[in-house]
């Protein structure tokens, strides 16, 4: 399926992101990769422009209801960030010496960045990220209750406040979660 029809047209927009690992692979079942994640967004916070209204790092996939402003272009700081990801979750792979899935996983990465020719050696996350603008109080609104529901739906917990890699807790228990948010509607 191309992802031609998704692009960020306005970068200052709040959009909803997701970002997939190749294959689907449940890289994000151990917590120090997630980590990863959770620092690179941070550090996307403090040096990018980034502002997060909703994030949720489930097994294989991350959603963000993010924006940027000027001078940062959103495009940009998603690029950077999965740039930057990839590289330090294989590296983590590569010397995580209680990684059991270690071999399989470089293997499919190594397979995925030899079919695509912008990568050196491993692809880690799918191309793309099929952004959708949340141009609307009601469409932003829903694009957050999808994130924050997503783990529920999956079966992991009961209630969307209790999951630690995501913002439902800021919003459900108003208390604060691993990233600081911005509240929207």
């Amino acid at each position: 399926m191309s992802d031609a029809g998704y692009k960020i047209r306005d970068q200052e927009e709040i959009h909803f992101i997701t970002a997939t690992v190749v294959q689907w692979i449940d890289v994000f079942s151990r917590q120090m990769y997630s980590d990863i994640v959770v620092e690179s967004l941070k550090y996307c916070q403090e040096h990018k422009g980034l502002k997060i209204y909703a994030w949720c790092i489930m097994s294989n996939h991350i959603h963000l209801v993010c924006s940027t402003n000027s001078p940062h272009r959103l495009s940009d700081v998603i690029r950077d960030f999965k740039k930057f990801t990839s590289s330090k979750i294989i590296q983590a792979i590569v010397t995580n010496e209680s990684e059991s899935r270690k071999n399989w996983m470089l293997w499919i990465f190594k397979k995925a960045g030899e079919q695509n020719k912008r990568n050196e050696i491993y692809q880690f996350w799918q191309q793309g990220n099929h952004p959708i603008a949340c141009n609307t109080n009601e469409l932003l609104s829903t694009r957050i209750l999808y994130v924050h529901e997503n783990p529920v739906r999956a079966g992991i917990i009961r209630f969307a406040g209790d999951y630690l890699y995501s913002s439902g807790i800021d919003y459900y228990y108003d208390k604060k979660g691993l990233i600081d948010i911005v509240y929207a509607g």
